[in-house]
């Protein structure tokens, strides 16, 4: 997508736009699931601190990594092929930066309700229901927060929610506006600019966003300005 972007050749191949569409139908799918996991991590250590060694032990999470990955490989190996062979009479231009879902879908010359109700299910189980189980964790580490007595325990507490709570509000109000609704209901523009926000924008925020609310990078970024200086 770079290279398109970029240079001044706009034209990928079949292989590439499968493998193209693999790997988001992938990869999202997995981040999708991730943020789950994150959201349940941060419920335990803000309301099981004491035992949370004990909950996120090392077997845990690599079930919970596996399941993730596994989700996210299950949606791109059934959606994958199935879009991919959908009717096209011809038409090969692809009005869109990538070779996303949406995009190709609306470019089948036959009737695709079928697709894009699978697609639809898809979204609700990889989409819609990790980000209930995100809502629910915050749902109790809210209430936890509020029992709090101390405002440096609550500040605490909000240091160790926030920077997965930003992700979250970036990385799903983009999704779900894109893969939530009916095939036909968003413009093409719309779709673009939700396209470039969620695969360039928000992966190139989550450095920043993740590592300035460490104490150690932050040491070693004012040490870095102050000998520039």
């Amino acid at each position: 997508m770079l290279v398109n972007l970029w240079g001044p050749d706009k034209t990928i191949s079949y292989a590439g736009c499968v493998v193209q569409l693999f790997s988001f139908l992938s990869v999202g799918g997995i981040e999708c699931i991730l943020l789950a996991v994150m959201a349940y991590d941060r419920y335990a250590a803000v309301c099981k601190p004491l035992h949370y060694m004990v909950i996120m032990h090392p077997q845990l999470c690599l079930r919970l990594v596996a399941v993730a990955w596994g989700s996210g490989l299950v949606n791109a190996i059934v959606m994958s092929p199935l879009t991919m062979t959908l009717s096209r009479c011809g038409q090969r231009r692809v009005n869109h930066f990538l070779c996303e879902m949406p995009a190709l879908i609306k470019m089948a010359c036959v009737d695709a309700r079928a697709v894009e109700m699978l697609a639809f299910t898809f979204a609700i189980l990889i989409v819609l229901l990790p980000l209930t189980l995100i809502l629910v964790s915050y749902g109790y580490i809210a209430a936890a927060v509020l029992r709090i007595k101390s405002a440096a325990g609550r500040r605490k507490a909000f240091n160790t929610c926030s920077s997965h709570l930003t992700v979250v509000s970036l990385f799903y109000g983009s999704i779900i506006y894109m893969y939530m609704q009916p095939g036909n209901s968003s413009s093409q523009d719309q779709g673009k600019f939700l396209t470039l926000f969620y695969n360039l924008v928000t992966p190139m925020l989550n450095p920043l966003i993740y590592t300035l609310r460490n104490k150690e990078v932050k040491g070693a970024l004012k040490k870095v300005l102050g000998r520039q200086q």
